[in-house]
């Protein structure tokens, strides 16, 4: 198979959907020789800021000379975006050449997508000789594809109501499988915690005699600034490309659990890792403008919490445009209630659409629950035609696409093609 069959063989796998266990994984990385065992790692879960605070990290790694892998999902245009060495992609011909030498187990065994996309990162990171590995969480943590990792370091960014209907409808159970990630006398890092998830995440750490740092005790906020003051480093006047406050969060945390972890003290490494953190790790679709004039605003924002930081952070530019439209979908596992009622008011012409995946909400669903909060959503079947018809439009307005990631992907690709 050629780098297209191999990436449509791939692409096949999600048709098995979520399985969520370790029992496939361990016995396909036995296969392969554990690549896994090699590899010195962070291991990153959260709600929100896990993609940011991953890149974060791998981007002060990068700055303080070490060669690193970053493997993160999903991906918006290419598979190759979600395993990253030192700020380059994954090579086609590695990608092809994996699929093909283990296509007849990858069949005879049922794997899925993130399984097999999983076990590629740890081989290439393997062969690749990183220094580290930062490895991101695809869903949860105690059962995802990733938790066969004995890591120098564990992060846990933040905890709220997901995937209700697989992680549990609680905060307390949320943050029992994220915590399931934390392996015995590794160090553990954790954000801004609602006191219930912090008592589980203390609780692990104690059965496990895990050292566990709270962002917080570091952290001091005053007039709208944030600074983090630890033993090594001392965070005070610093330039971060990524727009919102809540990035200046996923930063110190990166800043922290990387000090800690390795006793980097380097002002300048810190500084410029934080400073070139898209160019290092290709980081997208976080308050990313890809058009202006008409403007167009990707975030990935995909659950509550998300929504309201992003909100937060857009209601201050919101009065720089004519008009503020809004393209909205989201997967059928989020809590979509809660996320169309943080909507309301926020935009002056609501719109919304299907995304192109098995776990998407559907368009008629979708408008179903627009309507039951008396919202008035016109349905989008033809993407492209949006956009096409929004860019010819007038200069000054501002079409926001938010809710999945998988949308953001979706967006990406046809505006490169617009």
């Amino acid at each position: 198979m050629d780098i297209k069959q191999s990436l449509e063989k791939l692409f096949s796998l999600h048709t098995f959907g979520i399985k969520l266990g370790l029992d496939n994984i361990r016995a396909f990385l036995e296969h392969i020789g554990n690549p896994q065992n090699s590899l010195k790692a962070f291991h990153i879960a959260g709600s929100n800021g896990k993609g940011s605070t991953s890149a974060f990290i791998a981007s002060i790694l990068m700055e303080a000379g070490y060669k690193t892998g970053l493997y993160t999902s999903p991906h918006f245009v290419r598979f190759n975006e979600r395993i990253i060495i030192n700020g380059k992609y994954i090579e086609d011909e590695f990608i092809a050449d994996f699929v093909n030498r283990h296509n007849e187990y990858i069949d005879k065994h049922g794997l899925t997508f993130f399984e097999v996309t999983t076990a590629m990162a740890f081989e290439y990171f393997k062969e690749k000789k990183v220094d580290y590995a930062v490895i991101e969480t695809g869903l949860g943590g105690r059962l995802d594809a990733t938790n066969v990792l004995n890591p120098l370091a564990c992060i846990i960014t933040s905890i709220s109501l997901e995937h209700t209907n697989i992680l549990g409808d609680k905060i307390s159970q949320i943050a029992y499988e994220k915590g399931e990630i934390i392996k015995p006398k590794c160090k553990v890092f954790i954000g801004k915690l609602a006191d219930e998830a912090e008592i589980i995440i203390e609780k692990k750490c104690q059965e496990v005699k895990a050292k566990l740092f709270r962002l917080e005790d570091y952290l001091i906020e005053k007039n709208g600034i944030v600074e983090l003051y630890t033993e090594e480093i001392e965070l005070q006047d610093w330039e971060i490309p990524l727009k919102g406050k809540y990035q200046r969060y996923n930063a110190a945390l990166a800043v922290l659990t990387v000090t800690k972890t390795l006793d980097i003290d380097e002002p300048r490494v810190v500084y410029d890792g934080i400073k070139n953190v898209v160019k290092n790790t290709l980081i997208q679709g976080r308050y990313e403008y890809i058009r202006r004039q008409p403007y167009i605003l990707l975030d990935s924002a995909h659950n509550p919490d998300g929504l309201k930081v992003f909100l937060d952070e857009f209601s201050s530019e919101r009065k720089n445009y004519k008009k503020t439209l809004i393209l909205f979908s989201a997967l059928k596992d989020k809590d979509i209630d809660s996320m169309i009622e943080i909507l309301k008011n926020k935009f002056d012409e609501y719109y919304i659409t299907e995304i192109n995946y098995e776990r998407a909400e559907k368009l008629a669903e979708l408008k179903k629950r627009f309507d039951a909060h008396n919202l008035n959503a016109v349905e989008i079947t033809d993407k492209r035609k949006f956009l096409s018809d929004f860019l010819k439009g007038d200069n000054n307005n501002c079409l926001v696409i938010t809710g999945s990631m998988y949308l953001i992907g979706e967006i990406k690709s046809l505006s490169e093609e617009l």
